[in-house]
């Protein structure tokens, strides 16, 4: 049998986000955009996951999804957490940050391998005021409230390629 993509049962709704503390607020806005990506992605097999749909590009929602989990586990684990982890899907050949390297046969490790590390971010963060500060690689000080808020824009841009992406692969848009 084909795997496909979950549907996602969303845990957030936008209505919600309102009256939220800060920290629950941020926490919020990171899971809604998490479920968007993966709500991008629900009912599509590997290969659909794979495709490249908006060309020239080589984005792929199978990319995407890579791509988060790297992003993630940068900013919180290796980052924040000064976790001592390598790369998610990052090997030699698979190009910038789990975009390139995507193999259809692979997307359901893929995906479990994300909300993984989804799971391991939110450990990490969960462990930490927002003010808790760190060093980057640019000898910038910045805070975990920072890195929520570059976490939601980083989504928020990617989650508009995957609206591209999922509506040339089967015509379907919303979220």
């Amino acid at each position: 049998m084909t795997w496909t993509a979950p549907k996602v049962e969303r845990t957030v709704g936008l209505a919600e986000l309102g009256t939220l503390s800060e920290r629950q607020l941020l926490e919020g806005w990171l899971t809604w955009h998490r479920e968007t990506l993966l709500a991008k992605c629900a009912g599509l097999d590997g290969a659909q996951l794979a495709r490249t749909a908006v060309e020239p590009s080589n984005l792929t929602l199978l990319g995407l999804v890579r791509h988060m989990a790297e992003v993630e586990r940068f900013w919180f684990r290796r980052s924040l957490a000064g976790e001592d982890v390598g790369e998610v899907f990052t090997a030699p050949g698979d190009g910038d940050e789990g975009i390139e390297g995507v193999d259809a046969a692979h997307a359901e490790r893929d995906f479990a391998r994300y909300r993984a590390e989804t799971g391991a971010c939110d450990a990490a963060a969960a462990a930490q005021p927002l003010d808790a500060d760190f060093t980057s690689a640019h000898d910038i000080r910045l805070s975990l409230r920072w890195v929520y808020v570059m976490m939601i824009q980083e989504y928020a841009r990617h989650n508009g390629h995957a609206d591209f992406l999922r509506e040339r692969t089967d015509g379907a848009t919303g979220d």
